[in-house]
């Protein structure tokens, strides 16, 4: 398919499709006239890609894990994971969660000066 309809299948605009491929995440094939070609396989790796973006991880360990996920995916049909890449994820959990930490005392400390600037109201 061209990558007209894998965007439409897959939900993913043209350009992160695009974007995708220059990262070295897929890679689609290419018809005589040059055109990228889609296969379902390709399609199914750009949902796990997708869904692991949306998670908040970043491309560089994406990239690191996805020839896992995929290959341990068609071998038996399960997704397996490496504990190193467990721990990455742990670790950008982690920080993601001091993060969240810092910006809820920010907003605390913003809804009391709000507070005390219009008279406790």
């Amino acid at each position: 398919m061209k990558i007209g309809e894998a965007s439409r299948v897959s939900g993913v605009s043209a350009r992160s499709l695009r974007h995708y491929e220059d990262e070295g995440l897929i890679v689609p094939g290419r018809c005589d006239n040059g055109f990228r070609d889609y296969c379902q396989s390709t399609v199914d790796r750009i949902l796990v890609i997708r869904s692991l973006l949306e998670s908040g991880l970043p491309v560089r360990l994406i990239r690191d894990v996805l020839p896992q996920l995929t290959a341990s995916a068609s071998a038996d049909g399960t997704e397996a994971v490496c504990a190193e890449f467990l721990d990455e994820v742990q670790s950008h959990r982690d920080r993601l969660a001091a993060r969240i930490a810092v910006l809820s005392a920010q907003q605390a400390a913003l809804d009391a000066y709000l507070r005390d600037a219009r008279g406790g109201r």
